[in-house]
């Protein structure tokens, strides 16, 4: 009898994704389900969106434009960056991690986030914790909070300015970029327009979408026509005052429109990218597990911060409770804006991994940039597959992944800004004083929040990337002990958070730790820079103080026995 031959098992990037979505949909419809009825949902409940409308922050929009706006302004630079760069320790690793991370904590985080804001008249992370914990629990956040949005807007500044510079290091004009810049610029005013369209014509959804749809194919489809050629200086002065525009004007005259109309892009490229990676079925050459230290590099604690975005991220937080609650207009709607906007985020980490796993070489990852590999991967799809010609496909994807880091920071700035005035919004029953009326005005908060993010942004996007992912999952684990104690004052089952909490704090402390250690490395190897390796000490030295007090401040109210709430408490029941 001849002997069989055991065939040697071949992940395919088909059987990769198909797995990661039937999880993620048991996860939303099963795992997600269960939350929303252990937290109790009531659609018939008056949102503050409604109870507190002012034509500003609080505007009650429909589930389809506040998904929109969650899923853009989540979906940034992490997802596609923080895969690839984890994939050096194997496919698997990172792909368990996105889907465990994804359903049990980012997703719940979010959604959490949400629910919590909601039932705390809209109120921010913060605000929620000076009624649960106290008011110097809130103020150590909320300083926390604006440092952390200061190295975003750092880090996203230069890199949208870096994808937008029209020129190579040989001075050759670079025709994606140029275009994708021209496009970014036309969405700025047809979002204007298309806001105004949504709040005085008020369409239908239908209606909505197809004008949105027609909108964008014109917008892009002109910005390839004229291309607009500028150095990456001029793009940060450029972004910088676009930030101060969507930091300062109502809601629903910029940000929510281009949120929207860039739903289409981002929701195109995810579907476009799954839709080759199932008719291509790619071979993932890369090996499933490489080992505990690669390039010397541990797992632990690397894998947990540099996939954030596609697993949790303390970031989205701030956008569930900072924004969107403010235009949730029924509670039926937060599990599709919280949880569901997280969970395509996954799909598009899953679908980058796969990508880079599948374009390995000799079972190492290939040479490049995440967004480089990305792109030209995706851009090779829509060439090979639908016959989009070479230099349009890589126009559209540029300006896709320009659109991941630019719909993200401006949530941030506005965020920062936010945070910055709530740092100077006494308790409630108080009346501002001259001082905190004046240093909590929006142009003011907006100017300081970003002439720091300016700053930081001189230092480089590498200067500045190290301490962000930390600094993310950081956040992750300070809100999450927050919302457990939230979820106690107000009675309800709040155990689902206990292990990502104390799982995040312990891998982002450790994280930090070693980053701080590396640094020290510099000083006695002589190398020690004042404004690279001595800012990311000091705000790493500050992130673990204030989280270390905020925790601190947090556990002692769980530890206390549960107890009657009255006011905000009582009202969030």
């Amino acid at each position: 009898m001849p002997k069989r031959r055991l065939r040697r098992f071949v992940m395919t990037g088909m059987t990769m994704l198909a797995i990661a979505i039937v999880v993620l949909l048991v996860g939303y419809f099963g795992y997600a389900k269960w939350l929303e009825k252990k937290w109790g949902g009531d659609p018939s409940r008056q949102t503050p969106a409604v109870r507190f409308e002012d034509g500003r922050d609080f505007v009650p929009s429909g589930r389809w434009t506040v998904f929109a706006h969650q899923f853009t302004s989540i979906t940034g630079a992490g997802p596609v960056t923080g895969p690839i760069i984890a994939a050096m320790f194997g496919w698997l690793p990172a792909l368990l991690w996105m889907l465990v991370g994804g359903i049990f904590f980012g997703a719940v985080q979010d959604f959490c986030a949400l629910y919590a804001s909601v039932r705390n008249r809209g109120r921010s992370i913060g605000m929620i914790i000076e009624e649960y914990v106290g008011r110097t629990g809130r103020q150590l956040f909320l300083i926390f909070c604006w440092l952390f949005t200061l190295l975003v807007i750092a880090a996203f500044c230069d890199m949208v300015a870096a994808t937008f510079n029209g020129f190579n290091a040989a001075g050759e004009e670079q025709l994606p970029n140029a275009a994708a810049a021209s496009i970014s610029m036309i969405y700025m005013v047809g979002a204007v327009a298309f806001g105004f369209y949504m709040k005085y014509v008020r369409p239908s959804a239908g209606q909505q979408f197809i004008v949105g749809v027609i909108l964008m194919v014109a917008m892009v489809a002109l910005g390839i026509c004229f291309p607009m050629y500028a150095g990456a200086d001029a793009w940060r002065w450029i972004v910088f005052a676009y930030l101060f525009a969507a930091s300062v004007v109502p809601i629903w005259a910029l940000k929510t429109p281009r949120d929207y109309l860039s739903m289409f892009l981002l929701i195109g490229m995810i579907a476009f990218a799954a839709v080759g990676v199932f008719l291509e079925n790619p071979e993932i050459k890369l090996p499933a597990f490489v080992g505990f230290e690669v390039n010397g590099l541990d797992l632990f604690p690397i894998l947990f911060v540099t996939i954030a975005c596609g697993a949790v991220s303390g970031f989205h937080s701030l956008v569930s409770s900072g924004t969107s609650s403010k235009m949730v207009s029924s509670e039926g709607d937060m599990r599709l804006v919280g949880y569901g906007s997280m969970s395509i985020e996954v799909v598009l980490g899953v679908v980058s991994l796969i990508v880079v796993a599948a374009a390995a070489e000799g079972g190492a990852l290939p040479k490049g940039t995440p967004f480089a590999l990305f792109s030209t991967s995706v851009a090779g799809f829509l060439t090979n597959i639908f016959g989009v010609p070479a230099d349009i496909a890589a126009c559209i994807l540029t300006m896709c992944v320009s659109a991941l880091a630019l719909t993200s920071v401006d949530a941030v700035a506005r965020i920062g800004r936010m945070s910055w005035q709530e740092l100077f919004t006494p308790s409630d029953g108080k009346e501002k004083t001259p001082f905190q009326k004046f240093m909590s005005s929006t142009v003011f908060a907006t100017l300081i929040t970003l002439f720091f993010g300016w700053a930081l942004c001189q230092a480089g996007y590498m200067s500045v990337w190290p301490l962000f992912g930390s600094a993310n999952q950081l956040l992750s684990a300070l809100v999450l002990t927050a919302l457990a104690v939230f979820l106690k004052a107000t009675g309800r089952e709040g155990r689902m958070l206990w292990i990502p909490m104390g799982v995040m704090f312990c891998v982002t402390m450790t994280a930090l730790a070693m980053a701080l250690w590396k640094i020290f490395g510099t000083i006695q190897a002589g190398t020690f820079r004042f404004g690279v390796e001595g800012l990311q000490a000091v705000v790493a030295f500050a992130l673990m103080f204030l989280a270390i007090l905020v925790v601190k401040h947090c556990i002692g109210k769980l530890r206390e026995p549960a107890k009657p709430q009255g006011g905000l408490a009582a009202d969030a029941k």
